[in-house]
């Protein structure tokens, strides 16, 4: 059965664990529940196992622990140390969590990493040439802590972590997924029978799974099946080396099965806007505006919800207000926004999930017109004139100011429009050049928009030099007075800016 939700997600190390020191007072502890509660983030996920071992008392696997872990550096150190405490004060800290959570008015999924299971022969590991699930004593001893997740503890379901690779290992042996697929699919039935009809409440089974239905099928995810037999009841699609916010992600396949099928679908809002993977010199937080354009597209794909993680921590007053309009989709469709176009990851492109950006243009050529598709959640018809502002900036390296460019947005051309310049990144001057474009509303459309860029020409001494197109971003800004972009009716020229 579908059920929207907003979530927020801790990974127990980074912001928790790993952070804070020895010993956890009782607030300390609450931590990461407190600080999404209280906005519209009704549903907690937590992550009980980093690789290391399982951040909790468990019965049944290999805890996090030991004077292995304990030398890895202070940050695990912490983390051992912390857990020793708990022990000793009789406090177990996933039982501590969930209350606090249900108290809060938040419900609660432990999210379990399905490729990791330290502890067991190494020898299982796909990395070290084993079959990982494929081996059933693998399955077994993860089904086991799913069980004691979804029946020892009070929660309401567990969330499968089976993206890969970068934040886990691989589940299957490359190349054999295909193979592997109906013994998912199979297992996944297990689970879910056994979450589902654990006593009192049945739990919820919730599934990472990858964007495009070709990656998930190359890696041994039949989601269809797993919606024709009913085993799952939400997915939530991502890629786990990628943390750039990805506003225009290709999940229309994903949100359609779904809806037939009655599970829900939930979109994940990644935490930056840049980072090292795109040539930033170092991480850079998604503002309001473009969270808020990501999360609007998401919803316009039809997700039932949105789910992030990992904001500018600690969260202040900026996050909290982020995470108090996630779950009114209204809201955010009224306020400003920022549609920033994904960027090239190098891990992910070789996993089957390419992007546009950055493109290569090699040389001039006033008929060689390079596309880019994009998509926007405004309807600006409807809006009309609450919009006070569209503009289109482009970051281009190794152009010059005398270069002459062609810009048809929606076959409309741009040539006419005002166009201001300034160098595109301050540290580097040099290198490039932001265009910026004041729009007309006519000219987007709500759902898909195609620009197009040629290259016309370039002063003499750079004939046959090439520029690199590097970033693409739209902005829709709103007011609360009638102003428009467009001419009012029975004028003869258009606004001026």
């Amino acid at each position: 059965m579908k059920q929207k939700r907003t979530i927020y997600f801790n990974d127990t190390r980074h912001f928790f664990l790993y952070t804070l020191e020895p010993p956890l007072a009782m607030e300390d502890i609450w931590r990461p529940v407190d600080e999404a509660a209280g906005t519209c983030v009704d549903t907690f996920v937590y992550s009980v196992e980093g690789g290391g071992g399982l951040f909790y008392p468990s019965k049944v696997g290999r805890r996090f622990g030991g004077i292995d872990d304990g030398k890895r550096g202070s940050y695990a150190w912490r983390a051992w140390k912390s857990l020793q405490d708990l022990d000793e004060r009789g406090l177990d800290i996933l039982e501590v969590l969930i209350r606090r959570a249900h108290a809060r008015g938040m419900d609660f999924f432990a999210s379990l990493r399905m490729a990791t299971y330290y502890g067991m022969d190494p020898a299982l590991l796909v990395a070290n040439g084993g079959k990982g699930l494929g081996a059933a004593e693998v399955r077994d001893y993860q089904f086991e802590i799913l069980r004691e997740l979804a029946t020892s503890y009070d929660t309401q379901g567990v969330e499968l972590d089976l993206a890969a690779p970068g934040g886990t290992a691989w589940f299957f042996p490359q190349g054999e997924g295909e193979v592997y697929a109906p013994v998912m699919t199979s297992y996944l039935g297990e689970i879910a029978a056994m979450v589902r009809g654990r006593p009192g409440a049945p739990g919820v089974v919730g599934v990472r799974v990858y964007p495009t239905e070709e990656m998930c099928l190359r890696h041994g995810l039949d989601v269809r099946a797993w919606f024709a037999a009913g085993v799952v009841d939400w997915v939530m699609p991502m890629v786990y080396p990628y943390f750039v916010l990805d506003g225009d992600m290709p999940i229309e396949w994903l949100t359609a099965a779904a809806a037939a099928a009655g599970v829900s679908v939930y979109g994940r809002l990644q935490p930056w806007i840049r980072d090292e993977s795109t040539g930033a010199p170092q991480r850079i937080h998604a503002d309001t505006e473009t969270l808020r354009g990501a999360a609007c597209n998401f919803l316009a794909k039809g997700v039932d919800g949105l789910y992030t993680h990992s904001m500018s921590w600690p969260l202040g007053d900026k996050e909290r207000s982020i995470l108090s309009e996630l779950g009114d989709g209204e809201r955010m469709l009224q306020g400003d926004k920022r549609y920033v176009l994904r960027r090239r990851h190098e891990e992910v492109a070789a996993l089957g999930y390419d992007a546009l950006l950055p493109f290569e243009i090699p040389a001039p050529d006033p008929q060689k017109r390079y596309p880019v598709p994009f998509y926007i959640a405004d309807d600006i018809e409807k809006a009309g004139e609450r919009i006070r502002r569209i503009t289109l900036k482009l970051g281009i390296c190794y152009t010059a100011a005398a270069d002459r460019y062609t810009l048809l947005l929606n076959g409309v051309s741009l040539n006419a429009e005002v166009c201001l310049k300034k160098p595109r990144d301050p540290l580097y001057p040099y290198e490039g050049l932001e265009l910026e474009l004041h729009l007309e509303s006519g000219w987007l459309h709500q759902g898909r928009n195609l620009l197009e860029i040629a290259l016309d020409g370039r002063p003499e001494g750079l004939e046959d030099c090439g520029v690199s197109i590097e970033t693409i971003e739209i902005f829709v800004g709103y007011g609360t007075h009638p102003g428009g972009l467009s001419p009012r009716p029975g004028t003869e020229s258009p606004h001026v800016f």
